[in-house]
């Protein structure tokens, strides 16, 4: 027995033998190639790229009605991948220049932009390098003639399997859907991966960042995963196991219960109406989060509309995406956030280098300076308003020059559709991104101008503390808890209730229960997170008496200490 640690991305626990899926193209062939074969061996690759990207769009064209929302779009995507100049030219021109066989130009590609992308400030970003690795693996594959990724593996298997692999692409995980699986663990990947993001739409347990675990285990191993805590258990002892089925049927039974809370008002004890909204990144999880009994969207990240593509959404485009995600929604205010992306990548997928990203030309600085491409995106949004509610977020204000400014570009933008004649309407509300120090400090004026705020903890924690989120080597610096972050939200929330706007959290502090009596503490009524999230928040918010938790809470800081959340409970 030994165990492994990781990062846990989907809750629960897993209790199976593994399947191990094989590394697609770790070694490929390397040699030179004759001049004369430069052409012959670029149309091997095209040819290769052209098959790999019919059989994507196969998948996405033969996808099955209960299949994961996440699949069509991710999918979409990797096919696009195999027509960005930057992976088929530039691999075609490795060929030519330096007579690389296939294989070796297309890793050697490969591999220049992936460092591009791990070098990235955004934790998205940074991950869908990921994304390169894949269909480049997948292409290998067809180079290779070995399509095959679980030779043991079969569809009519009954007995659920736990897939351990270097990584799983979305691809992979669709060929996997028709077998039984109790959980997933990757040796590479993050909360923002893809591996991740399936696995919670599934709601099934996975542990990514495993670094090389997948060469230490072999078929039919027993493992344990643990969803919570990002532990692997491997060929456990009868005592261990036994613990682990324990604590598996406890949270079967924890589930079912909170399922019973799913038409049940978010109301504290004492009679507190607390909204719970769901964070989504792509239209099809506006109805997950339906289903999960959301108020609302609370934050729509609509940057996944731009991300890997080698040209700009189109106004239409985006129109439609938005719309699709009001209509859903039935009624209930949607939240959008205007582009947030960051200084180190431009939209047509040129890498730029900057001093410091996180401090850089990114979120609404990058949409003013970029008017063309904000105007588009404005004039969607509203567009999209006349078919629901919809509150349009701006990432990143530091100044209130960067709100005027916001505003003025939105009334542009509805008259050049009067100009134009096109429908739309006027009943959008605006709000800000309460992530940089410079609003939270000085809030009163902001509070006053604006319809509403979001505080992105995620963001503002790395600003205030000065702790890169994405820096392994300083992660135990990077503190939620921390008494001055914790004053920063609590001056934010005051001045917004004096104000008499609304005033929500979407960080990652929302989705965590373990908080919830907390940030109830602070005067918080409104949080946005994971639909897969929600019930556990609304079980402590109906636990909870929030006058009680306020007079704790500001106890605590204004003598300027850690709040002991144990305490919070009692």
């Amino acid at each position: 027995m030994f165990t492994a640690q990781g990062q846990a991305v989907g809750k629960g626990y897993a209790i199976a033998k593994a399947v191990v899926m094989s590394a697609a193209a770790l070694e490929v062939p390397h040699y030179r190639i004759a001049a004369e074969d430069v052409d012959s061996e670029s149309q091997r690759l095209l040819s290769a790229m052209a098959s790999t990207r019919d059989e994507l769009r196969a998948m996405v064209d033969q996808l099955p009605v209960d299949a994961p929302r996440e699949l069509a779009p991710i999918l979409t995507v990797h096919s696009l991948l195999l027509d960005d100049p930057m992976l088929t030219q530039q691999t075609c021109a490795i060929i030519a220049e330096r007579h690389y066989n296939a294989e070796w130009a297309l890793t050697s590609q490969g591999q220049m932009l992936v460092e591009q992308f791990s070098q990235m400030e955004d934790e998205y970003l940074r991950e869908r390098g990921a994304d390169v690795r894949q269909v480049i693996e997948r292409v290998l594959r067809v180079l290779a003639g070995k399509p095959a990724l679980l030779p043991g593996f079969s569809a009519a298997q009954e007995e659920p399997l736990i897939v351990v692999a270097r990584d799983i692409s979305p691809a992979d995980m669709l060929r996997l859907r028709g077998g039984h699986f109790a959980g997933f663990l990757t040796d590479l990947g993050g909360p923002t991966s893809h591996t991740a993001i399936v696995a919670r739409s599934l709601s099934v347990p996975a542990v990514v960042g495993l670094g090389s675990f997948r060469s230490l285990i072999r078929d039919g191993d027993f493992l344990i995963v643990d969803g919570f805590s990002g532990a692997v258990i491997v060929n456990p002892s009868e005592l261990v196991l036994a613990e682990y089925r324990e604590r598996q049927e406890a949270y079967r039974r924890e589930r079912a219960e909170l399922e019973a809370l799913l038409d049940a008002p978010a109301v504290t004890l004492d009679g507190i109406n607390v909204r719970l909204e769901a964070n989504i990144e792509l239209p099809e999880e506006a109805e997950l989060a339906l289903k999960a009994g959301a108020d609302g969207i609370g934050l729509f990240r609509s940057e996944f509309l731009f991300m890997g593509r080698t040209d700009l959404p189109s106004e239409q485009e985006q129109y439609e995406a938005y719309s699709r995600v009001v209509k859903a929604m039935k009624g209930k205010v949607v939240t959008i956030r205007t582009l947030d992306i960051g200084a180190d990548k431009t939209l047509d997928g040129d890498a730029t280098v900057a001093t410091n990203p996180a401090l850089g030309l990114r979120a609404i600085r990058y949409c003013l300076d970029k008017p063309e491409m904000f105007a588009t995106q404005l004039r969607a949004l509203l567009r999209a308003s006349q078919h629901g509610q919809i509150r349009i977020l701006i990432p990143m204000i530091s100044s209130m020059n960067e709100v005027h400014a916001s505003r003025q570009a939105i009334e542009s933008a509805a008259r050049e559709l009067e100009k134009s004649g096109t429908p739309f309407a006027r009943n959008y509300l605006l709000g800000a991104m309460v992530e940089v120090p410079a609003i939270a400090i000085a809030i009163e004026p902001f509070v006053q101008e604006l319809d509403f705020l979001s505080i992105g903890t995620n963001d503002l924690i790395q600003y205030v503390l000065a702790v890169d989120r994405g820096d392994a080597e300083v992660a135990s610096l990077y503190d939620p808890m921390h008494p001055a972050v914790l004053r920063l939200i609590a001056h934010t929330i005051n001045a917004a209730d004096r104000a008499g706007k609304p005033v929500a959290i979407c960080g990652e502090m929302a989705g965590d229960a373990s908080v919830t009596r907390m940030l109830l503490g602070l005067g918080l009524k409104e949080f946005s997170m994971h639909p897969q999230q929600l019930l556990d928040v609304k079980k402590e918010v109906r636990l909870s008496h929030s006058n009680a938790l306020r007079v704790k809470v500001a106890s605590a800081l204004n003598r300027a200490e850690r709040i002991d959340l144990a305490t919070l409970a009692a």
